[in-house]
């Protein structure tokens, strides 16, 4: 395997975040399920038999492809998570033995030329240190005319619920790490033009860029395990003392009272559905 481009996301996926994705994994999958759909839809549309998902955590939306393609597909996922792409490998073996999962660095992992017709990602390709470098060895894999079809979040301000924890915990919890415009992360292909630099630096045609809102939703009775388990919020509290936990948890709770709809937490998650040929 390559050296990793990027060891502070490899640090964090390899450590608390990614331990904390495979325990929410179930709930993560619901809360995406239709995002997952789309991609799965454009997998058929494509008519597409060698599919790489990029970015692929758990292997939900690989699997997914691969069941609605049917068995003379091959479906990889790559991912930099050790935790996660051990969890998808176990997934696979029950449910689709020819689906493989690789854990390595896309931005420098070396796949054999050509071998694709498809890439497709959910919320995977945010976090590349190098985002040229990563789009252009992707490109590579792609046989002539292949396709890239990606879901990435629009910008912060347009998704209320993604920053409704850290914003309420702000005045209790200063040491949560603010967001570093175009770093790698979850808005780091918000900004339009620069995404479509990045494409076209990297050598795609063809590219389209549009605006999507995705409903998204998970039971009421996850929320607490969401903010203090996931995101920056997250991160933090595991080192918090117990009375400041419990003032956060409280604050943050009450701040996500609009996204409350019976037993269901509900958001919109505005994204960019992005679009490119080789």
């Amino acid at each position: 395997m390559k050296p990793i481009a990027n060891d502070e996301q490899s640090q964090l996926w390899n450590g608390t975040a990614g331990r904390a994705w495979v325990e929410e994994q179930a709930m993560l999958d619901a809360t995406y399920l239709p995002i997952e759909n789309l991609l799965a839809d454009e997998a058929a549309k494509h008519d597409a038999r060698d599919v790489l998902d990029v970015g692929c955590g758990s292997g939900a939306t690989t699997l997914a492809i691969a069941r609605r393609l049917g068995p003379n597909a091959r479906c990889t996922g790559v991912d930099i998570s050790a935790p996660l792409v051990e969890l998808a490998n176990a997934r696979a073996a029950s449910e689709s033995p020819a689906t493989r999962f690789i854990l390595a660095d896309a931005q420098t992992h070396d796949f054999e030329p050509g071998s694709f017709d498809l890439i497709v990602s959910r919320f995977g390709m945010m976090f590349f240190d190098d985002p040229v470098a990563a789009l252009t060895n992707l490109r590579r894999s792609l046989r002539k005319g292949g396709g890239l079809c990606s879901i990435a979040f629009r910008a912060a301000s347009e998704n209320p619920f993604m920053i409704a924890a850290e914003r309420a915990a702000a005045p209790l919890l200063p040491n949560v790490p603010p967001r570093r415009p175009d770093a790698p992360g979850q808005f780091a292909l918000a900004n339009l033009e620069r995404v479509q630099k990045i494409l076209a630096d990297s050598g795609w045609s063809d590219i389209d860029i549009a605006p999507i809102d995705v409903p998204c939703a998970f039971p009421e009775a996850g929320l607490i395990r969401y903010f203090t388990r996931l995101g920056p919020v997250g991160l933090v509290l595991r080192n918090a003392d117990e009375a400041t936990r419990e003032r956060v948890i409280g604050t943050i709770r009450a701040a996500f009272a609009p996204f409350i709809a019976g037993s269901e937490v509900r958001f919109v998650a505005a994204c960019w559905s992005i679009r490119a040929r080789n």
